[in-house]
Order: structure tokens, then C-alpha cells, then sequence
């Protein structure tokens, strides 16, 4: 009976378990890592990305978000949409093709791929027969033409990749009807581009490597046109009203050509060097893009510069009537697009959207200045190196606000014009909560993100550079357009590598949503606590010097020096201004930060020891000095550190012959203990959980390096001295496995800013591994984790229960270990390392709600180790209740920037600018639901679709005669106003 019992037990428990956790990797917040390709559907308002690592990215409106990726390891090369469809095609740099469509299913868009398709040249053909260069969809929506590199032009029927054999255009028969004057028929090379006519689909433009461009109608099968120009091609555009040809040359130049009638047009309308004659960058990028609608006319095109004085540069010149501006961006163009008013999109240009290699830009070509529009997605996490992040969740709205508006002051100089990409639905429901994500970067900025929904918004960027004389030169203004300067450069873009000093680099970050108080630490040892501030303010910020060292005698630090505070007072604008300065001598990383704003106090660590300070009296309240005499790599600092290598050699071989030494003596003693262990086991079923096999853990050295570093720091008000008295207390455990407690004695309120704060030793624990310690939480009479500073006091959290017995939670990287307080007596632990060879890396506390009822929850520890392992613990019965693979245990960075949510979520970088979003929780999943639906028809431009026979192009391509002859009624007459 008892047995039966515990079965109906255990599937009531999976029961909750499944209400409480389910495992999703949810969305990916950030810029595409090596972004590859790029395209736009006017007609869906779709904006898709490649990426080299075979990744497709579509996006929409805010919150509009679709990705898939290729099974092939191979770089996206090229995309395109289908013309009215929800399909796309992309080619991969392996010469495969692929289909792809947006598919509804429960009223929901998914990304679906739904065939591949690879070029098969005759037998013993080179491969460049099919190596594909160039791709046209046709507006007929169901063929493509396929350019190669041998020079032949391919037609695929789509979407079942089907080859059309007897409408491919060879290069025998282009090279055929060439004139006999053009150079002796030589080479053409690869197929550079292909273009159809907007007014009549049934000729399509070939442009070759040489320069050579021919016209082809697909009706005659045959050329009826040549344009023999003599400078090697980069890329043609065919102007709207079907009548001129503009292409772009590796001479910097661009030249106009005629096209009505038939024949060959031996010379140019026009030709233009923008940037003079000279030595010309290779400008294999360039596009070119004449909008005619508009009068006057814009033109854009990238490349160009001089390559001996601007070969470093980055352009795109747009020309407008007499504005000229080179648009100089932050990193290699990858592509741009012009998006156009009206219903049909083919209105007066309205943004000109550029993908670089480390961001997107968007201009607004309507606001004079044309300046950038802020996006809501796609923002360049790494404008600055990604160091560190924090997580607040629940952020009350009034603190929300007024972030909101300290961000708004900074952002004055974007365009007011709203997001232009607007395609797809959002349906995703609106977020319950407000959460901050905050970042640190390598330049010593913090940067504030809406992490609350799908677009991680850019709120308010926070800069502590000014506190300090940094190496930083004074202001490049090479960049800024100047009068009269040409090329007219003007610099657009955010992203920027390169530190001033990297002594700035943000390490910690810690948040109090309810005060309003922020401290922030560096790599050179500085604790920043800071104030949210409404107004500009002027003031001196004071250093405090804490000496970790203590007076020990024996070390010198030989790292880098601490940085410098300004003498005079700085002026700081609206939002987070500091007011305190903690400096650590030595000036180390600080390497544990915590926050507690009822208490006004601060408390820090680094490899040396630990302090705590009160920022109220702006003193320090306890300096604890916890190097090991062996630490003398503690003493190198992370910016010149030159390891020993036979020392890192001898404690890597003592660790390997330690562990084999305790392998064969468990194998042995395990072979004797089978039998007695199955005997056993039966009985145990009927009384306990099936505990895992655990084996022996290897205790550490107390001469392995960095010992003292501090690794975790926690406020707690619970019982010390005896069991009915609790009294404030700081915990700090440390990578030797110890853990060292204070009691603290705090004025009464009324005295807070007069009389000192005081800090005693009372407990110190010596875990027997010597483990680092990666957490500590203490658990009040329910077994609950103790709520937050000033979470009761906002009525959001009760308050911890004094009545029952305190527990202690110690989480080292092998095992958790659960004491009684006050005496510190071990209750019980749970063993990871002993299951399959884990280490913690990040533990969090988290609340998991229940999905069938808003009532009931959980409270567990959210864990990652280095295997890239999601766990959950229980709390208090430290019982593991899920486990989820989520990183790959190779990627060491992306599990070294996990950081845990409140609520069960978390983030970690997959890339150095993307952050990928999962969820423990089965209630709180924050994921991308959109829906895009097939765009209606316009009347006259529908074309039907080939049959298996292939009818003639002359009934397939017959559009409505008056829309076109108004059309080019219309562009001709603008062409003609131009020319006068």
C-alpha cells in the first residue's frame, strides 16, 4: 500500500511540475552576427537578413519577428522574396537553394523551409557552369533566373524547382549575337546581374563581368539589345520607366545609358566619376538606385571613395538636387533599400534603410537633415564590448518614467518619423510586467533595455567616463561634414569598438527598482553609486580608498594603476548621477557587487578581499583582507597578467593524477559493493526517492591560485548570535570554499546620518572541498527566500517569518548545502558535481507561477552549469526538479553571460551583439507571435502562372496596356523635365 501511495504521490508532483517549468528558447534580441544579405518586400513590408552562419531573419512591425536556419553550415549569400507572395528564396554559398514561406498555422505565421534545389551542370562540366552569381524572381511569381559563373542564365519554375530547359539562355547564344566589332567576341565572365524591365517582363537585362550588358526577350529567345561597356561591372539598375539602364563600374564611375529600340548603343547618355578621376577603391559593393518619381530625383550610391585618403571609409552618397552627402558608416556595407510612399510603394522616397556588418541604419529622407530613426529592434547590443549584465524585474512605474524620460533628453537628435518597416500582425499579448535589462560595456557605459517584450528597446544609456581623467583623445571631428569639405562625409551609425581606456570596463552592475539607487564597478577597482536625478547637476565626486591588503606584507601589485577622479565638480545630465566613489587598492576587478538601499549600504569584492561601505556617511564600514599567501597570481592584475606556465602546468598535472588515483581506488571498492547495493535498493524504492549514483567529490588544494577571490555577497536579517534575536548581517563566500559572515549594527533612523555603522565577525564555515562559493541565500521560518530591500515596505513582498528556525543555503560549484542558523550545523545537501561531473557557473532565485492557477507558485534556484545545463532546485527541500540542455558546453562565453530573471526567464549572449531569451517557467514565456497574410492583388499586374507545358511568354506576360502607357507616359515626361 505504502508503495501505491508514493506512485499516486510522485504523479501528483509531475503533475505541478509540468504546471510549474517547460523549457523554451523563446527569441534572440539583438544585431544578426555576420550579417551576410539583405532584402525588402514592398509588398509584405518585410525585411529579411542572412547571416554567414546559414541563419534567415525576417522582421516586420515592432514585435514582428520570424527566424530560421539552414541545415547546411554555409553562408547566406543572396535572398529574395517572391513578388505578392509570403515566399522567399535564398542562395547559400554551397550554390544550394532554398525555398522557404511564412505558413498560418493557429492563426500564427511560422517560418517554414519547403525545398531545396541545386544546379546539375552536364556530366564533366566545370562547376562554374552552375555556380550561381546572380538571381532574378520574376514578377510572374513562379520562375527564377539563375545567372552563374560560367555566364549562363538558368530559368527554375518555383516553388517546385523545376529546370526549364528550353528557356535557358546559354552564353553561346549571347556571345552569338554580339556584334562582330566587340573585341573579337571575348570572355564575358560571370553574370553580374540580372534585371527585368518594370514595364515589359518579357525582356530581361544580363549584365556581365566584362561590362557587357545585353537585353533578352524571353519571347524571341533571343538579344535585342547591346550595351558593350568597357569597365568591369558592379551592378546595374534599370530606371522605372523602362527607358534608360544606369550601372556602376570598378572605376568608381556610374554611366546612363539609352535603351529604347534595338541594336547597340555604343556610347553612354552620361557617365559621372562623383569623386573625381584618380586612384579608385574597388567598389565590388557598389548599387546604384535612381528613384524618378520624386522630382528631383535621389540617387544613391555606395563606394567611390579615393582609396589612398578615404580607403578606410564606408559610404553611401545620396544626391538630391543640390544636397550632396557621403553617408560614412561605422562598418562594412553589406546592402541597402530605398522604402517609398504610397499604396503601392512607388511614391516619393521616404527612408533609406543600410545594413552594415555590426548594425542597421535607417535615414529619414523626408525631414530635412535627413536624420536617423531610431529602431525598435535590430539595436547593436555591442556598440561597446558586452562585459556584464543585471536583470530587475517589476520595475514600479513611476521609476519606469522617469528613465523613460532621462533616455528621451539623449535622444533629441533622431527623427521624429515613425518605424517605417511595417509588415505582419503582432499578436503577441502585452507584457505583464516592466523589466529592465542592463548591460555594461567595455567603455564604461551602462545601457538601459525594455527587456519587457519581444524588442529589446533601447531606453537610456548611463556614461561614468566622466568621473574620471581618462587616456581618451580629444574629439575626432575628421567625420563631421563641414562646410565646403569634399566628399561631404558625415558619420551615421553607433557602433564603436574601441575604448577609450579599458580600465572603464563595467563589471558589476546592481539596481534598487524601489530607491532609485544604482552601483556600478569597473576592471580597475571603482564602485560608482549613483542617484536617479530629474535635473542636471554639478558636483565633485570623492574618492574613498579601501585597502584590501590591509597592511599584509610581502605583496606588490603589478597591474594596472586606478584611475584618476576629476578634482573639479562635473557636470551630469538628467537620469543616474553618481555621488559616491569607493577605490579598491589594489585596483583589481571587482568581482561581487550587492546593493542595500534600506540600509544605505554597499558591500564589494575583488581577488584581495571584501569591504563594505556606507554611502549615506560615505565611509567605510569593514575592509577584509582574504588573499592566501600562495595568491601571488592575485597580485598580476587581468590587463598585464603573464601566467607562469610551468606553475599552470604542475597544478593541472597535480589535479590529473589526483583524480585518477581516486578513480581506480572507487572502481575497485565498487566492484565489491554491487551485490550489496541491489540488495538494498528494493527496499529503499518503497521508502525514498531513487537518489542518482554519486561519486567521491576531489577536494581542492589550499595552494590552487585566486583562492581569496570573492565570488558571491549577501545581505540577510536573520539570526546570528542566538535564536531569538536577528540583526542585520553580510555574507561573502569565496573561491577557497569559505564563507565568512558579519553582524551588523545599524543606528536607529533618526541617528542614521550621525552615528557609525558597525561590523563584527561572527561566523566563518570552511566548506570540506574547498569549492568556490558561487551563492548563498538564507530562508526564513517558511522556508521562503528573504525578500528584497524595501520590497515589504511597498507592500509587493511579505515579511520574512522570525518565528520559525533560519536556514542557511551555501551553493559551491559542486554541491548545496543547507545549515541551521544560528549554529551553523549542516541539515542537508545535494551533490551536482556528484551526479554528472557539473559545475555551477550562475544561480538565481527565482518564482515559478503556476499555469492552470494565478494562486499558486514556487520558489526554486534557477542553475547553469559549465555543461550548459538548465537545473531547478527546490526550495527549501533542495530537491532537483528539471533539467534542460541549453548551451553547448564549448561555448564558455555564452555560459559566462547567463543571467537569471525573477520570474524563471534568462538571457545569455550567443553572439557578441545577440542575447538569446529562454524561459524555465511554463507561465511567463515571452516569445514572438505574429501573423503576415498573403498581400492582395493589385488589378492589371496579375500574371498567371505557367502551366506544365510552358504557353507562350506572349500570353503569359501581357499586361493591362493602359496602366503601363500612363506609366511610361508619366516618366518620360519627368525625364524630359529633368533634361532641360
Amino acid at each position: 500500500m505504502k508503495r501505491f501511495r508514493r506512485h499516486g504521490q510522485e504523479s501528483h508532483r509531475d503533475r505541478i511540475k509540468q504546471e510549474l517549468y517547460g523549457f523554451n528558447k523563446t527569441v534572440e534580441h539583438g544585431f544578426p552576427h555576420q550579417p551576410s544579405a539583405l532584402v525588402f518586400s514592398p509588398s509584405l513590408q518585410l525585411l529579411a537578413i542572412g547571416t554567414r552562419s546559414g541563419a534567415i531573419k525576417l522582421y516586420g512591425a515592432p514585435g514582428v519577428e520570424f527566424m530560421g536556419l539552414h541545415d547546411e553550415n554555409a553562408a547566406v549569400t543572396q535572398v529574395h522574396f517572391l513578388p505578392q507572395q509570403v515566399d522567399l528564396v535564398t542562395l547559400l554559398d554551397d550554390n544550394s537553394l532554398h525555398m522557404w514561406t511564412l505558413r498560418a498555422h493557429h492563426g500564427v505565421s511560422e517560418l517554414l523551409e519547403t525545398g531545396r534545389f541545386t544546379l546539375t551542370g552536364p556530366p564533366g562540366a566545370p562547376p562554374s557552369v552552375t555556380r550561381v552569381t546572380a538571381v532574378l524572381t520574376h514578377s510572374s511569381g513562379d520562375m527564377l533566373f539563375l545567372g552563374t559563373e560560367g555566364g549562363h542564365v538558368f530559368v527554375v519554375e518555383v516553388p517546385g524547382f523545376r529546370e526549364l530547359e528550353e528557356r535557358n539562355i546559354s552564353l553561346e547564344n549571347v556571345t552569338n549575337s554580339l556584334p562582330e566589332d566587340y573585341g573579337g567576341r571575348r570572355s564575358l565572365e560571370h553574370v553580374e546581374s540580372l534585371q527585368e524591365n518594370p514595364v515589359n517582363p518579357r525582356q530581361v537585362l544580363i549584365g556581365y563581368g566584362r561590362g557587357i550588358m545585353v537585353i533578352w526577350d524571353l519571347e524571341r529567345h533571343s538579344a535585342v539589345k547591346h550595351i558593350p561597356a568597357t569597365q568591369q561591372l558592379e551592378s546595374v539598375w534599370w530606371t522605372e520607366d523602362g527607358g534608360h539602364v544606369l550601372s556602376s563600374h570598378s572605376d568608381g564611375s556610374y554611366c546612363r545609358w539609352m535603351v529604347a529600340g534595338e541594336g547597340t548603343q555604343s556610347e553612354p547618355e552620361k557617365s559621372e566619376v562623383p569623386y573625381g578621376e584618380g586612384f579608385l577603391s574597388f567598389c565590388k559593393d557598389q548599387l546604384v538606385c535612381l528613384l524618378r518619381v520624386s522630382r528631383p530625383p535621389f540617387l544613391f550610391l555606395s563606394g567611390g571613395m579615393p582609396r589612398a585618403s578615404y580607403g578606410d571609409r564606408h559610404c553611401i552618397s545620396v544626391i538630391h538636387s543640390k544636397t550632396h552627402v557621403a553617408l560614412d558608416f561605422t562598418s562594412r556595407i553589406i546592402d541597402f533599400f530605398v522604402i517609398r510612399d504610397g499604396p503601392d510603394h512607388t511614391g516619393d522616397p521616404s527612408a533609406l534603410v543600410v545594413l552594415v556588418e555590426e548594425e542597421l541604419v535607417v535615414i529619414d529622407l523626408q525631414t530635412e537633415g535627413w536624420p536617423v530613426i531610431q529602431t525598435p529592434y535590430l539595436v547593436p547590443l555591442h556598440c561597446s564590448a558586452i562585459t556584464c549584465s543585471h536583470h530587475v524585474s517589476a520595475i514600479p512605474l513611476k521609476m519606469w518614467e522617469r528613465v523613460l524620460s532621462a533616455g528621451a533628453l539623449q535622444n533629441t537628435h533622431y527623427s521624429k518619423k515613425p518605424w517605417p518597416i511595417t509588415g505582419g500582425q503582432n499578436l503577441s499579448p502585452d507584457a505583464p510586467q516592466r523589466d529592465l535589462l542592463l548591460t555594461g560595456h567595455e567603455d564604461g557605459t551602462v545601457r538601459f533595455w525594455d527587456a519587457s517584450g519581444v524588442c529589446l528597446y533601447p531606453m537610456y544609456k548611463l556614461s561614468t567616463a566622466g568621473v574620471f581623467l581618462t587616456d581618451a583623445e580629444p574629439n575626432d571631428n575628421m567625420n563631421q561634414c563641414t562646410e565646403g569639405e569634399w566628399p561631404p562625409f558625415r558619420k551615421v551609425g553607433c557602433f564603436d569598438p574601441y575604448s577609450d581606456d579599458p580600465r572603464l570596463g563595467v563589471q558589476k552592475i546592481h539596481l534598487c527598482k524601489y530607491s532609485g539607487y544604482l552601483t556600478v564597478a569597473g576592471t580597475a577597482g571603482q564602485i560608482l553609486v549613483l542617484e536617479l536625478n530629474d535635473e542636471a547637476a554639478e558636483q565633485t565626486v570623492e574618492a574613498t580608498v579601501a585597502d584590501l591588503l590591509q597592511g599584509q606584507e610581502g605583496f606588490r601589485w603589478k597591474g594596472h594603476t586606478r584611475l584618476e577622479v576629476r578634482e573639479e565638480p562635473v557636470t551630469f545630465p538628467p537620469g543616474f548621477q553618481p555621488f559616491a566613489l569607493v577605490q579598491c587598492q589594489p585596483p583589481a576587478v571587482v568581482t561581487a557587487l550587492t546593493l542595500h538601499s534600506e540600509w544605505k549600504l554597499v558591500t564589494f569584492g575583488t581577488s584581495h578581499g571584501f569591504g563594505l561601505y556606507d554611502y549615506q556617511q560615505k565611509s567605510n564600514v569593514l575592509v577584509r583582507c582574504t588573499l592566501n599567501p600562495s595568491d601571488q597570481l592575485a597580485m598580476e592584475g587581468p590587463l598585464s597578467r603573464v601566467k607562469s606556465i610551468k606553475k599552470s602546468l604542475r597544478q593541472s598535472f597535480r589535479r590529473i593524477r589526483r583524480s585518477r588515483v581516486s578513480l581506480r581506488k572507487h572502481h575497485v571498492n565498487s566492484a565489491a559493493k554491487v551485490q550489496e547495493a541491489n540488495a538494498r535498493l528494493e527496499a529503499e524504492l518503497a521508502e525514498m526517492e531513487l537518489a542518482p549514483v554519486q561519486r567521491k567529490i576531489e577536494a581542492r588544494s589550499s595552494d590552487d591560485s585566486f583562492t581569496g577571490l570573492v565570488r558571491t555577497l549577501y545581505f540577510a536579517d536573520t539570526f546570528l548570535s542566538d535564536s531569538s534575536h536577528h540583526t542585520p548581517s553580510l555574507w561573502a563566500g569565496t573561491n577557497g570554499g569559505s564563507v565568512f559572515a558579519y553582524q551588523l549594527r545599524l543606528p536607529p533612523v533618526e541617528r542614521r546620518s550621525e552615528d557609525p555603522v558597525s561590523a563584527h565577525p561572527a561566523k566563518e564555515i570552511q566548506l570540506m572541498h574547498r569549492a568556490p562559493v558561487v551563492g548563498i541565500v538564507v530562508l526564513d521560518g517558511h522556508g521562503s527566500p528573504l525578500p528584497e530591500p524595501l520590497e515589504v515596505a511597498h507592500d509587493l513582498a511579505r515579511s520574512a517569518d522570525m518565528q520559525g528556525c533560519h536556514q542557511l543555503l551555501v551553493i559551491s560549484e559542486e554541491q548545496f548545502k543547507v545549515f541551521t542558523l544560528p549554529k551553523v550545523s549542516a541539515k542537508m545537501k545535494l551533490k551536482l558535481t556528484a551526479i554528472d561531473g557539473s559545475r555551477v557557473r550562475r544561480v538565481g532565485v527565482a518564482w515559478f507561477g503556476s499555469s492552470r492557477s494565478e494562486d499558486y507558485g514556487e520558489s526554486g534556484l534557477t542553475v547553469l552549469t559549465n555543461q550548459g545545463d538548465l537545473h531547478v532546485v527546490s526550495l527549501p527541500g533542495v530537491k532537483l526538479q528539471v533539467q534542460y540542455p541549453c548551451i553547448r558546453r564549448e561555448d564558455v562565453s555564452g555560459i559566462a553571460s547567463c543571467v537569471f530573471t525573477k520570474h524563471g526567464q534568462g538571457f545569455y549572449l550567443i553572439s557578441p551583439s545577440e542575447f538569446e531569451r529562454f524561459s524555465l517557467s511554463a507561465r511567463c514565456v515571452v516569445e514572438p507571435r505574429s501573423l503576415v497574410e498573403v498581400p492582395s492583388q493589385t488589378p492589371g499586374t496579375t500574371l498567371p502562372r505557367a502551366q506544365p507545358d510552358g504557353p507562350s511568354l506572349a500570353h503569359r506576360y501581357t499586361p493591362t496596356a493602359s496602366l503601363y502607357s500612363a506609366r511610361r507616359v508619366m516618366e518620360h515626361a519627368l525625364l524630359n523635365d529633368e533634361s532641360e
